[in-house]
């Protein structure tokens, strides 16, 4: 067993190194969470954040996290979110195998609700890896962006990639986008 450091030697503006503690030296790094990417403008997307991704997050300026993760959501993360002044929405989609997959269709609409009212942004959507349900989500939103199919399913294949879902991509092509215009009609423009 490798036994980790517990102080860093960091290097600091001036050149002088800096000594820090784990994680102080996580803080000082910007370390992206699982499968990050930017979806839009103000708009990201993501695994499920850890601690080490914290500094990362804080450069955002998050104004609101989309949780779509049916579990508690930890308290370390929480206490961020509280810290930093981010509003959670959390939508608890089970994660789901095929083939016997059901996506909860009213779900992906008050998720992307959320996501469609700009004063929620900068906003992250995240799951548990950023594949499947963020994948979901993110894909029914490129519906509503008049994406084609190709090129949405081009997006979604890259972060599931081997597990990539027919489940999943057949939900997001029967995803019936006008009667999401007609829910939200106000909140989206076109």
């Amino acid at each position: 067993m490798v036994a980790k450091p517990s102080r860093y030697a960091l290097a600091s503006e001036g050149g002088e190194p800096v000594v820090a503690t784990r994680d102080e030296a996580e803080e000082l790094l910007f370390v992206p969470p699982l499968n990050f990417a930017m979806v839009d403008a103000g708009l990201y997307r993501s695994g499920f954040p850890e601690s080490a991704n914290f500094g990362f997050l804080r450069t955002l300026r998050l104004r609101s996290v989309l949780c779509l993760c049916p579990e508690p959501y930890p308290e370390a993360n929480l206490e961020f979110l509280r810290e930093n002044d981010i509003r959670l929405f959390q939508f608890g989609i089970e994660n789901r195998k095929e083939p016997f997959a059901n996506i909860p269709e009213d779900t992906i609409r008050e998720a992307l609700k959320v996501v469609l009212d700009v004063r929620n942004r900068p906003l992250l959507i995240h799951c548990k890896r950023g594949k499947h349900r963020t994948g979901c989500v993110v894909g029914c939103l490129r519906k509503l962006q008049r994406w084609c199919l190709t090129s949405i399913f081009d997006e979604y294949r890259r972060f599931a990639a081997a597990k990539a879902r027919i489940s999943d991509q057949r939900f997001i092509e029967r995803f019936d986008v006008a009667s999401m215009k007609r829910q939200s009609a106000g909140s989206f423009s076109n």
